[in-house]
């Protein structure tokens, strides 16, 4: 898995990467259940359309601001009610049999935490990995 941190300016992003020994369309399918709307957005969350909330017991919650079927899912991504507003970004590529996952966060304040958002997205793409 690779990660990597930005910083511009007042705010900061961060990426990391996962490929997974899976077919693009399988990957999809299974991040599409019940199952897998939580590996990506925590306990109780669900993707919905364009415009969509959502929210998870933990306390997180957002809107989806992007979704291309087998390609790209976008949405705002607030850790609790204090947190600032951030925007997840998880990109699917298919490379020869296999899925690249990309996710960035984006518009961290520069006091965030990186290591610690890092840690949490390489364990969603991992949750991720191993749906199905």
């Amino acid at each position: 898995m690779e990660a990597t941190m930005e910083e511009t300016g007042e705010t900061t992003g961060l990426e990391v990467s996962l490929t997974v020994h899976k077919q693009l369309r399988d990957v999809w399918a299974a991040l599409m259940t019940p199952e897998g709307n939580e590996a990506l957005l925590g306990e109780g969350g669900r993707l919905g359309s364009k415009g969509d909330d959502w929210r998870s017991a933990d306390g997180a919650y957002g809107v989806t601001r992007s979704f291309h079927p087998m390609e790209q899912i976008r949405f705002s991504w607030h850790a609790d009610d204090d947190s600032p507003r951030t925007v997840v970004d998880l990109q699917l590529h298919d490379e020869d049999g296999r899925t690249r996952l990309d996710l960035s966060q984006d518009h961290l304040p520069t006091e965030a935490d990186l290591d610690a958002l890092s840690s949490h997205w390489e364990d969603v793409l991992a949750r991720i990995a191993d749906l199905g």
